[in-house]
């Protein structure tokens, strides 16, 4: 019910029509937060279409079960953190609750700064981040984020127009692909999978 493959699957068909019938804001180079939201919708839509509406798509959700959310990255660091975009149930279902992060840039934004965005994506899908766990409601949760069956790294390039998507799966980079988006307005159709 879960797997990697039906988890891209659910993003690449969101993806690909919040790419068709807007990218005129990417085009005209609103806000992060407003390409987010709106790709959000089409995540949402998505969900219900497949019967996952039970998961929420939230932006820039910066908690777990009442705290602040936090990862520990490859230098065992601790970091407060807050996801451009997050599927999950905010700590409803135990079975899984968090399937996909979304991490945005714009092409012209500091390399430091996406390269901090790949790294919290390989923390948020690698399996399990520590044996310490915490207490919320009677239940028990990890201490820090992790268990996303997918990182998406997104960034948007509206000079060249396109936008180039790297994947991240149990903490590692699998897959990177880029969408040419020129001939969105002309009736171009992308294909529902990449």
């Amino acid at each position: 019910m879960y797997s990697l493959k039906k988890m891209k699957k659910l993003f690449n068909i969101a993806n690909n029509r919040f790419l068709i019938e807007g990218w005129s804001l990417i085009k005209t180079d609103v806000s992060e937060p407003c390409i987010c939201g709106t790709l959000k919708s089409y995540l949402e839509e998505e969900l219900k279409r497949i019967k996952l509406d039970m998961y929420h798509v939230d932006v820039e959700y910066n908690r777990n079960c009442g705290k602040v959310k936090t990862i520990i990255d490859g230098k065992m660091k601790i970091i407060n953190i807050k996801c451009d975009i997050l599927i999950h149930s905010r700590g409803e279902i135990h079975e899984q609750d968090n399937l996909i992060a979304i991490e945005m840039k714009k092409s012209y934004q500091n390399e430091s700064e996406k390269d901090n965005d790949r790294d919290r994506l390989r923390a948020l899908t690698k399996s399990t981040s520590t044996n310490e766990v915490w207490y919320w409601e009677g239940e028990a949760f990890p201490r820090h984020v992790c268990g996303y069956i997918l990182g998406v790294y997104y960034e948007v390039n509206k000079d060249e127009e396109t936008v180039d998507i790297e994947c991240y799966y149990k903490g590692h980079l699998f897959e990177k692909y880029k969408k040419n988006l020129k001939n969105v307005g002309k009736k171009r159709r992308f294909p529902l999978i990449s």
